[in-house]
């Protein structure tokens, strides 16, 4: 019983040994944990404003081309294009096309690009990619389609068949 208290008072003293001569550094590790984690809270808080300011941009585009102002909605779309945002670009590009309210190829290909570029799942590039090809056809620039189409399905994605659909007819 007595070895079991000298044991557990010895613990006690090498432990406030412990944080006594460490004190500075337990000090620093615990603050330099709370700036991370504040930094982690601002980011998530700062993307989160974002996200919602695109998606108020998105929506009142919707509302002017709804009125029949195709300028001032064309604009906030190539402007939420360009915010490279993951979901409501991709939106907007489709916006754009469905809508066809830029009539300029380079600009549209220049969008492609724009969301070639952001950092999303495989299978929504892929589809990216099938409707940028598409949009080729459409445009009769055969040779760049089929080039997609082909990578397309050399990449066995999930749009092969589709791909090998189109390069038949």
């Amino acid at each position: 019983m007595d070895q079991n208290l000298e044991n557990n008072k010895s613990f006690k003293d090498k432990t406030s040994l412990f944080f006594n001569q460490n004190k500075l550094k337990i000090i620093f590790l615990i603050f330099i944990i709370f700036l991370v984690i504040i930094f982690f809270l601002y980011l998530n808080i700062n993307n989160e404003k974002k996200n919602n300011l695109i998606s108020e941009k998105y929506i009142q585009a919707g509302i002017y081309l709804s009125s029949g102002q195709r300028t001032k909605s064309t604009k906030i779309y190539e402007n939420i294009i360009l915010s490279k945002n993951k979901f409501y670009s991709i939106l907007a590009l489709n916006t754009i096309l469905e809508k066809q309210l830029v009539s300029d190829q380079k600009k549209i290909l220049n969008y492609f690009e724009v969301i070639e570029g952001l950092d999303i799942s495989t299978d929504r590039k892929d589809l990216i990619l099938l409707k940028k090809s598409l949009y080729l056809m459409k445009n009769s620039k055969q040779k760049k389609a089929k080039k997609i189409l082909k990578e397309l399905v050399e990449k066995n994605s999930k749009f092969t068949n589709l791909a090998n659909e189109i390069l038949s007819e």
